[in-house]
């Protein structure tokens, strides 16, 4: 077997969010991200799902060197992204892009749909401007619009067009791995299937791996091969796509899909599977599992003693002790 295409280890974010008090010098911290690891074979998506404010973003973010983790490993094609030098990092972002939420402001409404497509390759010193200009008139066709297109600006395209745009200028450096950081959630349903076909056929054609963020559970079931569920900063559950929607088996996992409206009128659905209480805060978080404050299978030991995500066979991961 070939190894993954991206490699995570104990990747950890904290933030410092002010003093405890005012005369205190010692700052609290929020712990985004909790010691998470994970592997992304090459070819595959892998869903994020969870909760705002779970550390999913942040996740990404990480993973991109957006911002620099309080410690951990990523690796990406055999390379220690967090450990890049400035020259070898300009060159590791050819190989991972990112397609934003809101397709109209991650473009730059000063530039044409052509320009702001090409950009990433005036920016990195690849091709002349007539090469610039050829692949970019070939992808804006691969994405679904119009050679003469080029000219036109954001303002003059729909919600779908502008973000058929942003993963045409993702693709335009032949990237290896590709963040969707809440992708669709902006567009109308017709359109959001639309274009979640076009990702499906691009990662065919162009051999791409996914690493796909989303609120919306249909979704994640749809484009993704693998799924990490996240709580308070961990992964408390990876599995299959299949698996995790057969038979989730962490109690969160399950009132997550629990949550999942159906068109049948005599259920009824509350805020997240007929969950309890609110989310702790991440600057305070609870002892022992996060999740025992509003888990319905809570035991003893949950209060004092945080899961391994251990592997219950067939490569589905879970951080539980009803599992011990």
């Amino acid at each position: 077997m070939s190894a993954p295409l991206l490699q995570v280890r104990n990747l950890t974010k904290s933030f410092p969010v002010g003093t405890s008090s005012l005369f205190a010098r010692r700052q609290n911290v929020l712990t985004a991200v909790d010691g998470i690891d994970f592997d992304l074979p090459r070819g595959r998506t892998l869903g994020l799902v969870g909760e705002s404010g779970c550390g999913k973003s942040t996740t990404a973010r990480l993973i991109l060197r957006l911002i620099e983790p309080t410690f951990g490993t990523v690796t990406l094609n055999g390379v220690n992204v967090l450990g890049a030098s400035p020259s070898e990092l300009l060159r590791l972002r050819r190989e991972m892009q990112r397609v934003f939420q809101d397709p109209l402001s991650s473009l730059n409404p000063r530039m044409s749909a052509g320009i702001n497509i090409g950009e990433p390759m005036r920016f990195h010193g690849i091709g002349d401007r007539r090469e610039r200009y050829e692949r970019t008139r070939e992808l804006l066709e691969v994405v679904g619009l119009r050679r003469d297109d080029f000219d036109r600006y954001p303002h003059e395209f729909s919600g779908g067009q502008c973000q058929r745009i942003a993963i045409a200028r993702a693709l335009i450096l032949r990237p290896k791995l590709i963040v969707f950081d809440e992708p669709v959630s902006a567009l109308d349903v017709s359109i959001r299937a639309q274009i979640l076909k076009l990702l499906m056929k691009l990662q065919q054609d162009f051999e791409l791996t996914y690493m796909f963020i989303s609120h919306d559970l249909s979704v994640i079931k749809r484009i993704c091969d693998d799924i990490a569920v996240m709580y308070l900063g961990r992964i408390v559950e990876l599995a299959g796509s299949e698996q995790l929607y057969r038979a989730p088996q962490h109690p969160y996992s399950q009132a997550l899909l629990q949550s999942i409206p159906t068109p049948d009128p005599t259920k009824r659905y509350g805020d997240l599977g007929g969950l309890e209480g609110d989310v702790p805060s991440p600057i305070d978080p609870p002892l022992g599992c996060r999740f025992h404050t509003r888990c319905p299978k809570r035991m003893e030991i949950c209060d004092a003693k945080s899961p391994a995500l251990i592997d219950r066979g067939s490569g589905q991961r879970v951080a539980c002790h009803l599992y011990d």
